[in-house]
């Protein structure tokens, strides 16, 4: 009876216990240590029965149970639930200062030593999203003396943790500190972590990631072919081919042998450049080393004659395709409805999408994206939204990329309510308004002199935490150029390259036009020269910036050294770049050369457009060259080329004024039958050579004639007087209300307050005062230099 009271009175108790978890009574902390280290190897629930001893847990105790020296020591996962139990059960893990770091800098030697390197890692990223203070790394780089520095399994690990954590720069500090303990990290530690510079590149990541490869071979790590395929993608980020291709010559003297990802790295960064040359010079390369292009390598390259209207040359790329067995995909397809939209192949590249079909390579939401965006530019609208539910009717789903063309339509079209309205319908379909949205509308605000709208975008995109990236700075720089405030976008330019922005050729190239638009050739060409220093490469566009500018001041000798220039540099001119030069030439008279020129060209598979025919016909017109200006119009038309207004206006101006006026009206009557016209040009061009040769009875009958059609212009100096009433319209006059708000915010934009800055600017919003044009480009301005770069985070 008494055995069975005992056991009766235990069960009891034990109940009570698990009932109301009162405390155990105190013990010796070799005792509470043995009795913890029973219940956590106990097979039964043993992280429930640690409860009633939460009060007995001190920080003392819990460290020097993780420690390797415990008994536990060996029962790694054992301390790992312990650890985890702790950080959510004991309130002292989160209220104390140190007991986090410690109990993990206990825990973590246990981990490494049975390559818990997984379980290392978590613990280290939920520890570093929580360690504002950096706590961590600071142990890292600083170990205190009465601990064991940390070991090299711990470095690694730490790196990659960081690089996770989207903290590179301080991943970088632990691999330098690793390097000065001269402690040779892992092979992937180092890839990881120039990985990751390459990523989310900075004005400094390459000469980052240069130095690590070097440290690399100082610490006795030997690079792979990965290590070198990231550096030539980051070279290839920033188009630095020169660079890309001196480590791809590397690579045999480390022992390793380029892969597929390593050329096609290149070919993708090149064709995206048009440096085809170099690309097909690379590509024969390739095939000399052995290596057999894949899908991913033709497909680069039919991308790459696409975007530069080369179809025929993509369509013998697809021949090679497929003489090597190498089937065309979806994203091959893409590409060529792609090439044949930009050119306004509208039908073709439907039939394009048809052969998919039949194939069985179904299109997708990029096929109907590019058929949507080709028909808003070539075709109807109510087309291109038709196409919209044949999309719903094959179950292709609309994407973020299908709003934005949506909304860049409205934009273009005028229509900004509609555009607004497109957002929200963007985002009752799911998705968020991203950067590109963004810079949309930004450009459309600023293109229609809503700088105060436009610099509302910018506002509400960073509030979202929305990148202001290269568009967005372009697109101000291109407002402040248009505005004839060239030397505030050289400030913004520079501010914007000290705060961590990739600045690109179209960057420079704006400025170039501006320079060159103000007619400040010096100011041109010092720009282009800086952007060469910072080896970021022109692009056809830069060059025709440049050319075009040089031509204009009459120094079109010097713009062919332009032209020879970009030739040598892989690149292909367009016809923008021949019709750049011809016209230089006609604009110096020199008509001869500019025919010279066309000839020599036109041997060169350059193609002359409606453009040209202009060019050479005013240049002809203007040197009084009519019979041979005649001769070239007459011929243009027998082989069939598209001719427009201003062909026709240019011979009948100059027809007028030779006093060929049967040839002229013959021209106006051949014109309107090809529903080209006359406009007002053509009228006033007509009676001022009427006027001029007395012929005031004709005149007067044209005069009439314009009057019933609607084309009479009006006086001289009516357009003046509604010029002058929409310019003092449009111009702006701050009351002083206004001017003391913009005293004020630039003030403090000037002591870099920027936030107070917008506590103002938002205090004279609600009181309905507008700022004047100056006050925001110095906000917009404030917000990019608001922007957290890599290198401040750095520093």
């Amino acid at each position: 009876m008494g055995t069975s009271t005992t056991s009766t009175t235990t069960t009891t108790t034990t109940t009570t216990i698990t009932t109301t978890n009162p405390s155990p009574p105190p013990q010796p902390p070799e005792q509470l240590l043995q009795t913890i280290t029973n219940i956590l190897i106990s097979e039964t629930n043993p992280l429930d029965r640690l409860t009633p001893y939460i009060h007995h847990l001190t920080p003392a105790f819990i460290l020097s149970l993780l420690s390797t020296t415990n008994p536990l020591a060996s029962r790694p996962q054992v301390l790992l639930s312990f650890f985890r139990w702790c950080q959510t059960h004991l309130p002292i893990f989160s209220h104390h200062p140190s007991l986090p770091l410690f109990a993990l800098l206990k825990l973590l030697p246990n981990l490494f030593r049975f390559s818990k390197f997984s379980d290392a890692k978590s613990l280290l990223l939920s520890f570093i999203a929580s360690d504002t203070r950096h706590e961590l790394h600071r142990h890292l780089l600083h170990p205190p003396g009465h601990l064991p520095p940390p070991s090299k399994a711990f470095y690694d690990i730490a790196i990659g943790a960081y690089v996770q954590s989207g903290q590179r720069h301080l991943a970088h500090q632990i691999f330098k500190k690793m390097k000065k303990r001269r402690l040779r990290p892992k092979l992937l530690t180092c890839n990881t972590l120039i990985n990751s510079l390459v990523n989310y590149p900075s004005s400094h990541s390459l000469a980052l990631c240069r130095e690590i490869f070097v440290d690399m071979g100082k610490l006795g790590v030997s690079p792979n072919v990965n290590t070198f395929n990231i550096l030539i993608k980051g070279y290839c980020v920033e188009f630095k081919f020169k660079d890309a291709l001196e480590i791809l010559n590397q690579m045999g003297d480390f022992g390793c042998v380029p892969d597929n990802v390593t050329y096609n790295t290149i070919l993708d960064s090149m064709c995206k450049k048009g440096r085809l040359n170099e690309a097909r010079d690379l590509l024969l390369d390739m095939k000399n080393k052995g290596l057999f292009p894949n899908r991913y390598t033709y497909n680069i390259l039919i991308n790459g004659y696409c975007k530069m209207g080369l179809l025929k040359e993509a369509a013998r790329v697809i021949g090679l395709m497929t003489d090597n067995k190498v089937l065309p995909d979806v994203w091959t397809y893409n590409m060529l409805i792609d090439g044949l939209c930009n050119e306004g192949r509208i039908d073709e590249a439907f039939r394009l999408r048809d052969e998919m079909e039949k194939l069985k390579v179904l299109p997708d939401v990029v096929t109907y994206n590019t058929l949507f965006n080709g028909c808003l530019k070539w075709r109807s609208s109510e087309e291109a939204f038709e196409l919209l539910d044949v999309m719903s009717d094959k179950e292709v789903k609309k994407n973020a990329v299908t709003h934005n063309i949506m909304i860049k339509w409205f934009c273009k079209v005028g229509k900004i309510d509609e555009a607004s309205n497109a957002i929200q319908k963007m985002e009752d379909d799911g998705f968020a308004p991203d950067s590109v949205t963004y810079n949309t509308l930004i450009d459309a605000y600023c293109k229609g002199g809503n700088l105060a709208q436009a610099f509302k975008m910018m506002d509400e995109m960073a509030r979202r935490g929305l990148k202001m990236d290269d568009f967005t700075l372009n697109t101000i720089l291109h407002t402040l150029c248009a505005e004839k405030r060239v030397d505030e976008a050289y400030l913004l330019l520079n501010n914007a390259s000290k705060r961590g922005y990739i600045l690109d050729c179209v960057s420079y190239g704006t400025l170039i036009t501006g320079y060159f638009r103000d007619e400040k050739e010096d100011k041109a060409l010092e720009v282009w020269d800086a952007m060469k220093e910072k080896d970021i490469i022109p692009s056809v566009a830069t060059y025709n910036s440049v050319i075009g500018g040089l031509c204009k001041l009459g120094k079109t000798d010097k713009a062919i050294e332009k032209l020879n220039e970009l030739v040598e540099s892989g690149l292909f001119p367009d016809e923008t770049t021949y019709n750049t030069i011809i016209h230089g030439y006609c604009w110096e008279g020199k008509v001869e050369q500019a025919f010279q020129f066309h000839n020599k060209m036109v041997e060169s598979s350059f193609k002359p457009d409606v453009f040209t025919c202009n060019i050479l016909l005013h240049g002809l017109c203007n040197e009084g060259m009519l019979e041979r200006a005649t001769k070239l119009f007459n011929m243009w038309i027998s082989k069939g080329k598209d001719i427009d207004a201003v062909t026709y206006n240019t011979m009948i101006s100059a027809l007028c004024k030779g006093g060929r006026f049967e040839d002229a009206f013959n021209l106006v009557k051949e014109m309107e039958e090809k529903k080209l016209g006359p406009d007002d040009f053509t009228y006033n061009a007509v009676v001022s050579a009427l006027n001029n040769a007395g012929m005031l009875k004709e005149a007067e009958e044209i005069m009439t004639k314009m009057a019933e059609t609607g084309k009479l212009r009006e006086q001289p100096a009516q357009i003046e007087m509604v010029e002058g009433a929409a310019t003092c319209n449009d111009r702006e006059h701050p009351d002083s209300g206004s001017a003391a708000y913009s005293e004020k915010i630039n003030q403090l934009c000037s002591e870099e307050r920027y936030k107070d800055a917008m506590t103002v600017f938002e205090e004279a919003t609600e009181k309905g005062i507008t700022m004047n044009k100056t006050t925001y480009f110095t906000l917009m301005n404030g917000l990019i230099k608001m922007r957290k770069s890599i290198s401040i985070g750095a520093g």
